[in-house]
């Protein structure tokens, strides 16, 4: 799998995913709080399939091959 999120776009993804999930944990926000679940998982594999078909990529070039 090659990698297409990258540095600032991972950082935030990780973050977003973290509130979302701490904020519905503690009542705070809704069911959908848990789809933070979402921005985590991209951020932490560093893959978005939803890039795909976009044609986005915001991974460094050496990176990518790895």
């Amino acid at each position: 799998m090659k990698f297409n999120v990258g540095g600032l776009d991972r950082m935030l993804r990780i973050a977003l995913g973290l509130v979302l999930i701490v904020l519905a944990a503690m009542g705070i926000i809704g069911w959908w709080g848990w789809l933070g679940v979402i921005p985590l998982a991209t951020g932490l594999l560093r893959f978005c399939p939803l890039y795909l078909p976009l044609g986005m990529n915001t991974c460094p070039l050496d990176a990518q091959k790895k």
